[in-house]
């Protein structure tokens, strides 16, 4: 298969017609932007059968960067559609003999990584409280979305207590719900206050996660 080729096999399937393939063949940021509307159409589709053989073209673009960004883009919405762990795991099982195409090794542990953030996800939104150690193993981007997107009390107490830096430290101590059950107010940036009550709402946290 030619880049000629692949380019017009993928926007035929998506039906994406206003695309020059020519120019898209020509353009690195064409195909880039190409590749994402393909990922969008497929993301869509109510049917997952054809998303390993659109991984698998996309990634034979010699252009890395940009086909390692639309896989990590399909990656995100497909995750985000998932009903649970398992669903995804079944799906992203098939992408990963496909990622060994790319050549660049960092690229290539990028989108696992990802995969491995949202089984993550997944798994917290499944009901399950990870522990620090757990928590240590994913990526300071998925502890900042656990932190800021999370509503679960214990949750957010271990992400309180051991997350990656002071800032999701913070944002998640923030967000914990004090014991009357409403949600801590964050302390404005400039003011004077950053002392007990900081440590106050990480420790009323802290209970929620410990009592059963």
């Amino acid at each position: 298969m030619t880049l000629h080729s692949d380019v017009a096999e993928l926007l035929a399937g998506a039906g994406i017609l206003d695309v020059d393939v020519d120019n898209a063949v020509a353009d690195e940021h064409v195909r880039s932007s190409a590749y994402r509307r393909v990922v969008l159409v497929a993301a869509s589709s109510r049917s997952r059968d054809r998303d390993r053989a659109i991984v698998a073209t996309i990634l034979r673009d010699p252009h890395e960067m940009g086909s390692k960004s639309a896989v990590v883009d399909l990656v995100d919405r497909i995750a985000t559609k998932a009903t649970g762990p398992a669903e995804f795991r079944q799906w992203s099982a098939e992408l990963l003999p496909e990622i060994g195409q790319l050549k660049t090794e960092a690229y290539r542990e990028f989108i696992r990584r990802r995969i491995d953030d949202w089984l993550f996800y997944l798994s917290i939104e499944d009901g399950h409280v990870p522990t620090p150690v757990e928590l240590a193993e994913v990526t300071y981007w998925m502890q900042r979305v656990l932190a800021e997107e999370s509503t679960s009390p214990a949750v957010l107490a271990v992400l309180a207590e051991s997350g990656r830096s002071k800032k999701i430290r913070n944002i998640a101590q923030n967000r914990c719900p004090d014991r009357s059950g409403t949600a801590q107010r964050p302390t404005p940036p400039h003011s004077s206050g950053t002392g007990g009550g900081a440590h106050k709402g990480r420790a009323d946290c802290k209970k929620h996660y410990t009592e059963p």
